[in-house]
């Protein structure tokens, strides 16, 4: 709990408070003991259920401070992520980017994001499409290098425009 707590305040959850409850049920093929998760992300609110009081950004980054926490006992040699960021935003999305590359030093990382926040961050960003094939729908997927990455960043921005462009290429920039 100490160490999701410590990832979890650079998730930009400073004041959260995180609780692993345990408690002896009957022995079963996945042990004697039921295991809940308490959370009070806001200061002055007592400690809830986690399934109870989390938000759909929360739990994103509960999920992502416990995947980090838990990495270095971790052998799961690869790591999928499906809008880990979802409802979060900005300077939270940046910093949810940061805590998968750093998960990405011990594991193989793979994260579908919308935020370009997120995407500037990967070592390698691949954009995937749906295009038609007569009566079907498939998916193709291409890795983007470059003026294609800045461009799918400008795109992930929307708008367009010098400014974006200018944010996207500011974005690529190590920090």
């Amino acid at each position: 709990a100490e160490k999701i707590l410590s990832e979890l305040s650079q998730l930009d959850m400073p004041r959260v408070q995180f609780q692993c409850r345990f408690r002896e049920t009957e022995l079963t093929s996945e042990g004697a003991d039921a295991v809940a998760f308490y959370l009070s992300a806001n200061a002055g609110e007592d400690l809830k259920p986690l399934s109870k009081v989390a938000s759909g950004g929360e739990l994103a980054r509960i999920m992502l401070a416990i995947k980090s926490a838990l990495a270095h006992k971790d052998s799961t040699p690869l790591l999928v992520f499906d809008e880990i960021d979802a409802n979060v935003g900005g300077e939270v999305a940046r910093a949810v980017g940061f805590k998968m590359q750093q998960l990405g030093n011990r594991h193989q990382v793979i994260s579908i994001t919308h935020f370009p926040q997120v995407a500037a961050l990967a070592s390698h960003h691949y954009l995937v499409q749906k295009a038609s094939a007569g009566n079907r729908t498939i998916s193709c997927l291409r890795e983007v290098s470059h003026e294609d990455r800045i461009d799918e960043l400008v795109r992930m921005l929307g708008g367009g425009g010098d400014h974006a462009r200018t944010l996207a290429q500011a974005l690529l920039q190590p920090s």
